[in-house]
């Protein structure tokens, strides 16, 4: 007998499995991957946010194809590069080989983020911050467990080493792939793409048009690309600091950094909750505020158990901010174009999430760890005044 599973949790099941095939790609391995190629401290950011500036190109191309040829066409195609990517970094010897990998494994998440979002907002319009919610927290149990296990699988710093790693996210990947395969996602469309893409040809610079001189769409996108610029320092260069300052393992700091993640998987259906109810703009302004401070205070203590309680509130403030920015966007677009309208934002943030590691590292090598941390963190908490201010006055939805 087939059991029968609903697309919603098929959605999940293959989100979960892609984010922790491709973060295991990257926490904690790739900055210490980096750093046994001999790259220097203050370079280690522009390569790893290699694959991130892809999103800023990728994902808003993306949103509006799947908006026209469909949602699972797109996102098969994200999932045959989950799938064949991480077996690539196998064959890495030089920085720019990795370069070129990150690059490539960049095509899956600037695909997956906006497409997977926009079917989640074609099926539901109630409680759509909460299911946002969910699939996010989905995507963040992979997140949670990659830093663990890929920091159990390294054993030293040789290349081998690290090869193991890959090895076992590209079989985490395949198995992404296999349940895409299955998805009967909603918003699908008849004929071949070729067919889709004449038919929507007139639309496609209508939407664009609209959505990019929407202030409200325009203003959350930015607030999202401040939120992951301050994450995207973090993620890069705690695992340094905390192996090459603080002294500890490998095993220490995924644990670490898998607290933050579990954070975010327990509270983002609650934060979307609770944004449904008393609003989206409040809700990512406090966690604006507490991600800003958390990150502050972070490399002023080297108590494990305070460094816990710092990343997990600071986790806890990723959540709100991201739980409300995605649902916010998808109540200020049109049905039509929710797939460009996301791909707005995923655009938009991972401009702030690459220039996190490449200005961080920039920061730090200029005035060591602490300051260039509580520099970040003063932009967060600055930042949530200036989005409330920017979005007055913009209408909850947009005409049909």
């Amino acid at each position: 007998m087939r059991i029968r599973v609903s697309p919603f949790i098929l959605l999940c099941v293959m989100g979960g499995l892609a984010i922790f095939s491709s973060t295991m790609a990257k926490s904690p391995i790739l900055p210490l991957f980096i750093r046994a190629l001999d790259v220097p401290l203050s370079t280690v950011g522009f390569i790893a946010a290699a694959s991130t500036v892809v999103g800023i190109i990728i994902s808003l191309p993306a949103g509006i194809l799947s908006d026209i040829v469909g949602r699972r066409r797109v996102i098969l195609l994200a999932a045959i590069v989950f799938a064949s990517a991480p077996f690539l970094y196998l064959l890495v010897s030089l920085p720019w080989h990795l370069v070129m990998v990150r690059v490539y494994h960049g095509l899956a998440t600037a695909i997956l983020g906006p497409v997977a979002m926009a079917a989640v907002a074609d099926t539901f319009d109630e409680r759509r911050g909460e299911r946002m919610g969910w699939y996010s927290s989905a995507t963040m149990v992979g997140r949670s467990l990659a830093p663990v296990v890929g920091g159990a699988l390294i054993f030293g710093e040789a290349l081998a080493d690290f090869h193991r790693v890959y090895l076992v996210t590209g079989i985490i990947g395949t198995l992404a792939l296999v349940a895409a395969l299955r998805l009967p996602i909603t918003k699908t469309v008849s004929g071949s793409v070729g067919e889709a893409l004449r038919r929507g040809r007139g639309e496609i610079w209508s939407d664009i048009k609209a959505i990019l001189t929407h202030r409200g769409i325009l203003a959350t996108s930015t607030i999202e690309a401040v939120q992951y610029f301050a994450f995207g320092c973090l993620e890069v260069f705690l695992p340094i600091y905390l192996y090459e300052e603080a002294g500890f393992t490998t095993l220490e700091i995924g644990l670490l950094l898998a607290v933050q993640i579990v954070v975010v998987i327990l509270t983002k259906p609650l934060a979307g909750r609770l944004s449904d109810r008393y609003g989206r703009v409040p809700m990512i302004v406090i966690g604006l505020i507490l991600g800003g401070v958390t990150l502050a205070l972070m490399t002023h203590s080297d108590s494990y158990l305070i460094l816990a309680v710092l990343i997990g509130l600071f986790g806890l403030g990723l959540a709100t901010v991201t739980a409300s920015s995605a649902a916010l966007v998808a109540d200020l677009s049109r049905a039509s174009s929710y797939g460009g309208a996301l791909g707005v934002l995923s655009s938009v943030m991972d401009i702030g999430h690459s220039a996190g590691p490449m200005v961080g590292g920039l920061l730090i090598s200029a005035y060591q760890y602490d300051t260039a941390f509580g520099i970040v963190g003063v932009g967060l908490v600055v930042a949530g005044p200036a989005f409330v201010f920017a979005m007055r006055g913009v209408p909850r939805l947009t005409d049909p």
